[in-house]
């Protein structure tokens, strides 16, 4: 079956952030996400995860470890298990990437206070 976010499970994050969970398994996660300008998720950690973040349009700030960098188109950047991070679209346009978490647990998700 080719999948793509016509036929994926898709639901609203955030500030009209939206997802598409493109595959789902016991081993892995992968979305499509997009972030509209000068949007944000909550700081966060995954205790059982590690995920992977890949750009596809638009330049990602992201805090981990409490630490700011940015990640632009065509690059990525890993999470390690229990690495506090968040995502932010800080530019004037979308933001799309990828991002794969693995294995999939599906409620490995601690947020954080700000």
């Amino acid at each position: 079956m080719i999948v793509n976010k016509t036929n994926t499970k898709q639901y609203q994050w955030g500030n009209n952030c939206n997802s598409w969970e493109l595959f789902q398994s016991k081993k892995a996660i992968i979305k499509e996400e997009i972030m509209p300008p000068l949007t944000e998720e909550q700081l966060h950690l995954h205790k059982k995860t590690e995920q992977f973040f890949y750009i596809l349009e638009g330049e990602a700030t992201f805090i981990v470890d409490g630490k700011k960098g940015v990640v632009s188109q065509n690059e990525g950047i890993k999470i390690k298990i229990g690495q506090p991070h968040k995502i932010s679209n800080d530019a004037s346009r979308i933001l799309r990437f990828l991002v794969i978490s693995f294995p999939g647990n599906v409620n490995d998700r601690i947020n954080l206070d700000q």
